[in-house]
């Protein structure tokens, strides 16, 4: 719909609304192409207008311009000025649709020599609208305007994309949103752009580098999992060395010249052994005493596991020895102890 344009008697109200509402820049990107950016309402509100888009406009001397439109829309006249402006200049005009390019805004995207949609980017046609405030002659007069408005807004759209400006017009009533292949069909832009995608082998270096546990001293799964023969005597002999560990097995280790004796069997009478309170009765009760051998034979005990030979010999190293200061004084701490020896002595 038109702006309202405020009157000359509020003096710096229209150069502060220039300042405060900033909305769109020009920038040389490179020596061959100058950067427009319409990223706001055309004109705006509070009387700022199109007059210093199109003298900055005017001091590109850039043979392309790339017109970067996010737009809503705004006021009609202004985005007329702005597009004729862009068809005057005489460098090549690139309009590129980044977010949306609505109601006016779509007609100064029509004003490019080539129209590209960036991805997901949107384009919108609607009839023209305004504010009146008047008797009845002046809303058939305001409707009036608003009809020719319209139908010169539809000219711009056909004289691009072919058709009449009462085709278009209909377009314009239905208000229609085109997405980006939809405005190429339609003949309202040239291209949509597509989004390019990263392959997965330029990726892949920059994945590893971000996940690389070498630098924490991984270096990757163990070939071999580990079998029941790894365990503490490996451990210890990598910490000792071969030569410290054979050395002290050889220590410990009984010698081969110097055999075990059996431990000897005590002799028993022919009879059989007698128990401890056979001996001491024997003198009153001759001929009687307990034979051993007529109890049952006790039982074989399980068969373990075979013992680790390295822990059984270095099993008496590890045990703690007896203190024999401690023994002498235990006599002389504990009552219970001195008072069995005295009964021994007695």
């Amino acid at each position: 719909m038109p702006f309202i344009d405020l009157p000359d008697r509020v003096p710096g109200l229209r150069a502060q609304a220039r300042e405060s509402r900033p909305w769109y820049r020009i920038t040389n990107q490179a020596a061959d192409e100058a950067e427009v950016m319409l990223y706001d309402e055309v004109g705006g509100w509070l009387g700022a207008t199109a007059d210093d888009f199109i003298n900055d406009l005017r001091g590109i001397t850039a043979p392309n311009i790339l017109l970067r439109v996010n737009s809503p829309g705004g006021s009609v006249t202004e985005g007329i000025a702005i597009a004729n402006a862009l068809r005057s200049h005489p460098a090549n005009v690139t309009v590129q649709v980044d977010g949306v390019a609505a109601s006016i805004a779509s007609v100064i995207a029509m004003a490019g020599d080539h129209v590209r949609m960036m991805p997901n980017a949107l384009l919108m046609v609607h009839e023209a609208s305004g504010v009146c405030v008047g008797e009845a002659a002046d809303m058939i007069k305001m409707a009036e305007v608003l009809d020719k408005i319209s139908d010169n807004i539809a000219g711009a759209y056909a004289a691009r994309a072919g058709g009449t400006e009462a085709e278009w017009r209909q377009v314009m009533k239905n208000e229609t949103w085109y997405r980006g292949e939809e405005a190429v069909k339609a003949g309202l832009a040239d291209e949509v752009v597509q989004t390019p995608k990263r392959s997965d082998e330029s990726a892949e270096p920059e994945m590893r580098q971000q996940f690389d546990l070498a630098a924490y001293g991984y270096a990757g799964p163990r070939a071999e999992p580990p079998t029941a023969e790894t365990g503490l005597t490996e451990d210890i002999r990598s910490l000792i060395g071969e030569e410290v560990a054979a050395q002290l097995a050889a220590a410990v280790a009984p010698s081969a010249a110097e055999p075990v004796q059996p431990e000897p069997v005590a002799e028993t009478e022919p009879d059989g052994p007698r128990c401890a309170m056979c001996n001491e009765l024997a003198s009153e009760h001759e001929g009687h005493f307990h034979d051993l051998s007529a109890e049952p034979a006790p039982e074989a005990p399980a068969e373990t596991e075979p013992e680790d030979a390295w822990a059984a010999a270095v099993a008496h190293l590890v045990q703690p020895k007896p203190d024999p200061w401690a023994a002498a004084v235990a006599r002389l701490i504990n009552p219970t102890s001195a008072a069995r020896s005295a009964t021994d002595a007695a």
